[in-house]
């Protein structure tokens, strides 16, 4: 499988914090989850490429001028500010999205940051952009003709909506490659197996009839991102009904997970696409530090596997999964799976 990934600018995004439960702790999105997660790539002896630089038409397919310039100008305006802080993290919100739009980069950084979990630092706008090149070279890489191509997207970018960062996403990298498989695949589904709801994502295309959205992950009832992914959120307008929710009670097992991935992917199969993109989180892990689902280094196999089963073109699309010993492995067993399938 041909895998995706530029390291040294990637890794350039070093945030030092995020706030949980009202204190300020390491933030576990750091770059030590590509070298294990490229442990993983080579132990199943895969194709290692620089994703091209796709320029901005593929991001701004998804995301919004406002949010763009946002991002790239960002650091260096808040930088202008005396005693600014190393890295840029919001202290105002707006009650909705149809509020003013600020002049301040204060309050601007507040219009585009829903929480404090995904800092914005000197490099970040950089390393996004090449994880969403990575995204892109993938789903070219399918349009080429190629069954599967996997890409290590990092930072990550589920939780980012069109003009909205959160969750330690600035990019959201599986719509991006969703949109771009659109320029040649009519239906395209992408599934979400990440951990957290794929928020980002579901409003993205929430509205849309082209695009049907599967998420599977820990109930938000108690669990971030809180106020998205109940069963109850199935689109709205032409998209009504091209949306699918499956939350699972906290500790899910293999079989409980496999179990709700099988009903979702009647769904996936009943809307015909044409291609799929994956959102793969390794967080759902058993031993991954957020500790929501207990599924096993060989139910990720399993998950592969029910997914290669759909026989599509497909975009595998890194999203969470945090440092622990089994990182790499979970990796290994997942394009294994997906592979030998």
């Amino acid at each position: 499988m041909r895998v995706f990934v530029d390291q040294e600018k990637q890794s350039q995004h070093y945030p030092t914090g995020f706030l949980v439960n009202g204190l300020m702790q390491p933030n576990p999105e750091m770059p030590e989850r590509m070298e294990r997660l490229l442990s993983g790539v080579a132990a199943g002896g895969h194709d290692v490429e620089m994703p091209d630089d796709h320029g901005l038409g593929p991001i701004a397919a998804v995301h919004t001028p406002a949010y763009l310039k946002f991002l790239s100008t960002v650091y260096t305006r808040w930088s202008r500010i005396p005693d600014a802080t190393p890295e840029i993290f919001p202290n105002i919100h707006p009650d909705r999205r149809t509020a003013s739009y600020p002049l301040s980069v204060v309050g601007q950084a507040g219009f585009h940051i829903t929480d404090m979990s995904c800092p914005i630092g000197e490099h970040t706008w950089e390393a996004a952009r090449w994880s969403a090149n990575c995204a892109v070279s993938a789903a070219q890489a399918v349009v080429e003709g190629g069954k599967a191509a996997y890409a290590l997207c990092r930072p990550p970018g589920h939780h980012c909506f069109t003009d909205l960062a959160g969750g330690f996403c600035y990019l959201n990298n599986s719509a991006i490659a969703a949109q771009y498989l659109r320029r040649t695949h009519n239906r395209v589904a992408i599934i979400d197996v990440d951990l957290h709801h794929g928020n980002g994502t579901q409003g993205i295309f929430y509205g849309r009839d082209d695009v049907f959205t599967l998420s599977i992950h820990a109930d938000p009832a108690r669990f971030y991102p809180f106020f998205w992914g109940h069963a109850h959120e199935t689109g709205e307008g032409a998209g009504l009904g091209y949306n699918l929710n499956v939350p699972l009670p906290r500790g899910t097992d293999d079989a409980g997970f496999l179990q709700g991935l099988e009903g979702g992917l009647e769904h996936v199969k009943a809307f015909a696409p044409d291609a799929i993109v994956i959102a793969l989180g390794l967080d759902a892990f058993e031993g991954d530090p957020f500790g929501g689902l207990s599924v096993s280094t060989p139910g990720f196999e399993r998950i592969a596997a029910l997914l290669a089963g759909l026989k599509l073109p497909t975009v595998i699309v890194q999203e969470g999964g945090y440092l622990c010993d089994a990182l790499g492995e979970n990796l290994h067993s997942f394009l294994n799976g997906f592979e030998n399938t």
